[in-house]
């Protein structure tokens, strides 16, 4: 294992914690929330962590509003650190009321491993008070893939840190399977929700099978043999705990027919991996899952380091299709993902740049370098496209 590897958001959340009285750092169980957060902590000379999963934590709490008191009587000013939160919501109403008390900015951090649609009292009882911000397992722009091997390897482990930093692919792909029997038959559980962990193991797989097509709810559930509603409720209950993302389609002005369902991902490819049992790359380049899973992988490094960009897919019912369509304004980005080396577009891709009237896109590719595959089309590798994007940004900002 390596040492502590840094993430792209830890400043964003350090300037957030100036400018806000709580910050939650919301995503996966695993996915580096507490490594984080505890980096964070360690620079506050006055923190105070608590892991609410243990129950020595938890009863330090049963009177939240007293503990509070008495930290503060001893810390000067202190921050409070509460990791899992979901495992206690019903603090948050007592959070207003001790954030308010505090009068100043950086006095929570907060850790969830659900949404905060899911954690419906935080929104409900802290409005105005708290920001909210997702954490992803590692990107390509954490981890260094100078090389294409590298690169691979992070696409077939998945960003998951355990996973990914394992000594070896079989160790890497052992961890992964515990983690979704842990998900299954513990975390969810612990969320309030009983369904046979058996049932959704069986949706997960075969939303992996689907993974990168389009989202047929009557089809799954008449496969799982629940009704279209149920199954509807289960997607959305992997998608609030950040296991499942639906992308959905672009509504726009053109003058043909397009779908209206959304795409389906995983949105680790460490766990779709697992779930269709390849345990190595050689097992995913024979796989028929090869290039949605690249496609998967990309769209969602870029959807994570590009939070403020609109993120949808573009399909006409005749089949014309771009994969990953970034909009902001009146700016719009198209990125079609090709697992490829030599990737060749389709006649489909390109008049769909100019059904959109769009002037920038890009190919990204298992390649080893960024080349132009036409005045308006670049074939790139994902971490080239992504800093391509950062520096945009920044001579934007400083015009």
């Amino acid at each position: 294992m390596q040492g502590y590897i840094p993430r792209t958001i830890q400043q964003t959340i350090e300037e957030r914690l100036l400018q806000f009285p709580a910050v939650a750092i919301l995503g996966a169980r695993q996915c580096g929330k507490t490594t984080l957060a505890k980096q964070l902590v360690g620079r506050h000379p006055q923190a105070v962590y608590l892991d609410l999963e243990r129950p020595s934590e938890q009863r330090k709490l049963q009177d939240p509003e007293l503990y509070f008191e008495a930290q503060r009587a001893r810390l000067e000013e202190p921050l409070f650190c509460l990791d899992e939160i979901q495992r206690v919501p019903e603090l948050f109403p007592v959070l207003r009321g001790v954030i308010d008390e505090g009068k100043r900015n950086g006095q929570f951090l907060i850790l969830g491993s659900a949404s905060r649609d899911l954690i419906k009292q935080s929104s409900e009882s802290l409005a105005g008070r708290i920001v909210f911000l997702d954490l992803s397992p590692f990107l390509v722009s954490e981890v260094d893939v100078d090389d294409l091997g590298s690169l691979i390897r992070l696409w077939l482990r998945g960003g998951f840190p355990r996973s990914y930093l394992a000594s070896s692919d079989e160790s890497s792909y052992a961890w992964r399977e515990s983690f979704v029997r842990t998900f299954l038959e513990r975390d969810l559980p612990q969320l309030g929700f009983n369904i046979p962990a058996a049932t959704l193991h069986r949706l997960w797989s075969m939303l992996a099978h689907n993974h990168g097509h389009l989202l047929n709810s009557s089809k799954l559930g008449t496969s799982l043999g629940v009704s279209h509603t149920t199954l509807r409720f289960y997607v959305e209950l992997l998608t609030q705990t950040f296991m499942v993302r639906l992308l959905e389609p672009l509504e726009a002005n053109v003058k043909k027919r397009l779908v209206k369902s959304p795409k389906v991902y995983l949105r680790d490819p460490g766990i779709l991996h697992t779930l269709l049992g390849i345990e190595d790359h050689d097992d995913l380049l024979g796989h028929p899952v090869y290039g949605a899973s690249w496609e998967g992988f990309v769209i969602e490094n870029v959807i994570a380091s590009l939070p403020s960009w609109e993120p949808s897919f573009y399909r006409t019912a005749s089949g014309a299709e771009i994969d990953l369509v970034l909009s902001r304004g009146r700016r719009r980005i198209a990125l079609e993902c090709k697992a490829s080396t030599a990737p060749k577009m389709t006649r489909g891709f390109h008049n769909s740049l100019e059904d959109l009237g769009i002037e920038e896109a890009w190919v990204i590719a298992p390649v080893n370098e960024a080349y132009p595959m036409k005045e308006t089309v670049t074939v790139a590798p994902p971490d080239h496209f992504l800093q391509h994007m950062e520096e945009a940004e920044v001579d934007s900002a400083t015009r």
